[in-house]
């Protein structure tokens, strides 16, 4: 008997560290971030709703300058309509798996005493949100930034995939400074 109460009281003592530990996590991630996030990504979903709405009337495209123009276009798939396998399911796994990608990105920058990290959790989460945001409302994600000369052109792509690289970016540069920094602290 003795044996089942400390047990019980192992498992408690788990599930109290577990609970901190939500609670420290749910903390580190601040307002002014959920707020930063919520802006971008309703900017970016309004502009998706208003150029989607345009671009119709204009046949699809419209010029901006040589070499960038306005493109609508809707990727089932991800980066490069790779996965785009046609099946109903696809969009709801791919959001699905974005939203994870998301909170795991936010709970991870949250945690980090790095601005620069900090603020590229806050541009991965906006892009990767509003893109899965945008997924779950026809199944595909609208695309809109259309680069290139002639016949050479860039797959077109949206503000919240630009929002994903500079945060990616900006991931890989607080690394390699993290990392330069360990190399010159141990010589």
């Amino acid at each position: 008997m003795a044996n089942f109460f400390v047990r019980v009281d192992r498992y408690l003592a788990k599930q109290a560290a577990l609970s901190s530990r939500f609670s420290k996590i749910s903390r580190a991630v601040s307002i002014a971030q959920l707020t930063a996030i919520s802006v971008l990504v309703g900017m970016e979903l309004i502009t998706k709703q208003v150029l989607e709405s345009k671009l119709a009337v204009w046949e699809g495209a419209t010029s901006i300058f040589p070499g960038f123009r306005l493109t609508l276009n809707h990727n089932r798939g991800v980066s490069f309509g790779m996965l785009d396998n046609g099946h109903w399911l696809m969009p709801y796994l791919l959001a699905i798996v974005a939203l994870i990608l998301v909170v795991a990105v936010l709970i991870w920058t949250a945690q980090q005493k790095s601005k620069c990290i900090n603020v590229a959790g806050i541009l991965v989460a906006a892009g990767g949100l509003a893109n899965a945001i945008d997924r779950l409302g026809d199944g595909a994600v609208t695309d809109y930034l259309d680069f290139g000369w002639q016949a050479l052109r860039w797959p077109t792509f949206n503000l919240a995939d630009v929002l994903i690289f500079i945060g990616v970016a900006l991931l890989l540069i607080a690394w390699r400074k993290g990392s330069q920094n360990l190399e010159g602290g141990e010589q």
